[in-house]
């Protein structure tokens, strides 16, 4: 079975976070919410219960997801146990998957090297490697990113569709494509 990591650090993005955790949950994919701390608390003061502590390691997961927000993900990339975790899963060739200002975890792990990303506006000027794509979801190869706050369902179906290969049904149940379109 397919299991997920999201990691939350104090300042994280809520609605980038949570969408995904319910999305994917929703598609019965595994997915574990890994805190700094047990009780973590977003960038708009809402505080979240992890299912784990974050220990420093990620040999367990097929995916890890960061959500954006600040300063969480500056609370990301400044840990060098997750900058070293990130950069083994990238060359084991597992799924990396980042939002809004988190790309900038995935800089400093060297992760974004040759890859096409998106990231929030303005966070890509802060970005040395990689190449800049101003879309909604970026997917090149093992690695999607996205852009904030309003496209978290979009990267959150992305991410089910690589997993699981099917997220049309989800959309549908979810009203998405009535209301959104694919």
């Amino acid at each position: 079975m397919t299991k997920v990591a999201v990691i939350l650090a104090n300042g994280f993005e809520e609605i980038e976070a949570l969408t995904v955790v319910d999305v994917l949950r929703r598609a019965n994919i595994a997915c574990h919410i890994l805190g700094f701390e047990q009780v973590v608390t977003g960038s708009h003061g809402i505080s979240v219960q992890t299912d784990r502590l974050w220990q420093g390691n990620l040999d367990d997961y097929d995916m890890v997801v960061l959500p954006g927000g600040m300063p969480g993900s500056a609370n990301l990339r400044d840990d060098q146990d997750l900058m070293k975790a990130l950069a083994k899963m990238h060359v084991e060739d597992k799924w990396i998957a980042a939002i809004c200002a988190a790309p900038i975890a995935l800089e400093k792990a060297g992760v974004l090297e040759n890859k096409k990303f998106t990231c929030y506006d303005g966070v890509e000027e802060s970005i040395k490697s990689g190449n800049y794509l101003k879309e909604t979801v970026v997917t090149d190869g093992k690695l999607i990113t996205s852009r904030g706050p309003s496209t978290a369902l979009a990267f959150a179906y992305s991410i089910v569709e690589k997993l699981s290969g099917d997220a049309d049904s989800l959309r549908q149940g979810m009203l998405y494509t009535d209301v959104f379109g694919k």
